[in-house]
């Protein structure tokens, strides 16, 4: 009896009485088209104008489940009640597609038509069952007119016969409806599961946050990134001549103090991006191809003379052009490129080798131009480094720029070329 009374056959039972239910108000409609061709006639009382006015219902019913949020709502009631398996997903939203929304129409109609026939043999049927059922017990139930037995089948086989012919009835009754509930629930993944489109929304969704996580990533490398780098050169700076120089200890502490409290302010920064983004988290893919373009929190070129004072190593810097040319978030992008650069040489180059940086605005891009010199052996590769030149070509490129690194002239040079009119490109 599981099968036609357990747990699961009862929900969908539920579900499909919640379909009769909904179908009432367009056959309701049904009815009135079909009695305003019937005049004087009671539609209730003939099986073919209820046929009729059913047959009108029902593409009534589909056209409302055209409305993109009547995918949702069927989802969410199948989810609850229809039993399905757990590796048969259903879509999530609205439907905003043309084909989602025809899918969610046809379950729709299927759930209002199923459920306006199981609603309709519920409450006819039940009672007559149970009526004939009890025929042998009580008299009263043998004269009710609603249990007329034609005089071919009035015999005194009759009270023996009742009972289980009651039973049949009941029994078929529930057969149909655990029948037509597990139509609907073999059917909810088709009409009902992610479309396609969906799929492909869900997986823009998936890479948008993967994208943020690395945009994150990417501004704790530059900013925390450079700032170790630079403490740590300091302070073995300053544990080399600690008794020798005390007065270069004390400009070597109070540098590590700006920069550590600078790069805190950096950190705040960065986590309020990313809090941001994620309180705006269905726009995030746009904002992250981008580049967050739009976004100019940060600094930028102006904050160059700090950066290069606080770096650690004697930096020869160039600027041509006009900086207040540039747009803010093409600068704060150049402004965590030299960090990057800054950061490279420091772990990488000569120690206290110079540096040379070149930032040249023209007319149509900022060209970004750093020499440093190559160790004498070159640095050991630290476990999970090497980011720092991806890092800088992927801001570049979000720009729509281009980047170059590699040995010039005995040292290391590294270029990037920024349009001053950002367009946001897919990284290759």
């Amino acid at each position: 009896m599981t099968p036609l009374l357990g747990r699961r056959a009862r929900l969908r039972w539920l579900h499909l009485i919640i379909g009769g239910a909904l179908l009432m108000p367009y056959f309701l409609v049904g009815t009135a088209i079909v009695g305003s061709f019937r005049a004087g006639a009671n539609v209730f009382s003939s099986p073919v104008d209820q046929l009729i006015a059913f047959a009108f219902a029902l593409p009534m019913a589909s056209v409302t489940a055209l409305f993109p949020l009547a995918r949702p709502l069927s989802v969410s009631a199948a989810r609850a009640l229809c039993g399905l398996e757990p590796d048969r997903p259903l879509a999530d939203g609205p439907a905003r597609t043309r084909q989602a929304r025809v899918r969610a129409a046809l379950w729709y109609t299927l759930h209002v038509a199923l459920g306006g026939i199981v609603s309709g043999m519920t409450l006819a049927l039940t009672p007559f069952a149970v009526g004939v059922t009890v025929l042998p017990f009580f008299a009263a139930v043998r004269e009710a007119p609603v249990l007329d037995v034609p005089e071919a089948l009035d015999g005194p086989w009759l009270p023996v016969l009742a009972p289980f012919a009651g039973i049949a009835m009941l029994a078929a009754m529930a057969g149909c409806a655990a029948a037509a509930g597990a139509l609907l629930a073999d059917r909810a993944p088709v009409l009902l599961g992610p479309t396609p489109d969906d799929r492909l929304a869900a997986a823009e969704r998936r890479l948008a946050g993967l994208a943020v996580r690395n945009r994150l990533a990417r501004e704790l490398h530059d900013s925390v990134g450079h700032a170790l780098s630079a403490v740590t050169l300091q302070a073995g700076a300053a544990r080399r001549v600690l008794d020798s120089d005390p007065e270069f200890v004390r400009e070597a502490l109070t540098a590590i103090e700006e920069t550590t409290r600078r790069t805190v302010d950096e950190l705040d920064s960065v986590l309020g991006l990313l809090r941001r983004t994620a309180d705006t988290a269905e726009n995030a893919q746009d904002t992250e191809a981008a580049g967050f373009a739009q976004d100019t929190t940060g600094p930028g070129l102006d904050a160059l003379d700090g950066l290069l004072a606080r770096c650690g190593v004697p930096v020869s810097y160039t600027a041509e052009g006009d900086r207040g040319a540039v747009p803010g978030a093409v600068a704060r992008e150049a402004y965590r490129i030299v960090q990057e650069a800054l950061s490279n040489a420091l772990r990488h180059g000569a120690r206290g080798g110079p540096v040379r940086l070149r930032i040249t605005v023209r007319a149509e891009e900022v060209e970004i131009v750093m020499d440093s010199p190559l160790p004498a052996r070159p640095s050991p590769v630290r476990p999970g480094g090497g980011r720092g030149l991806r890092g800088v070509r992927e801001r570049a490129v979000l720009l729509g720029g281009r980047t170059g690194a590699g040995p010039h002239d005995g040292g290391w040079r590294l270029t990037a070329c920024l349009p001053l009119r950002p367009g946001a490109r897919e990284l290759p």
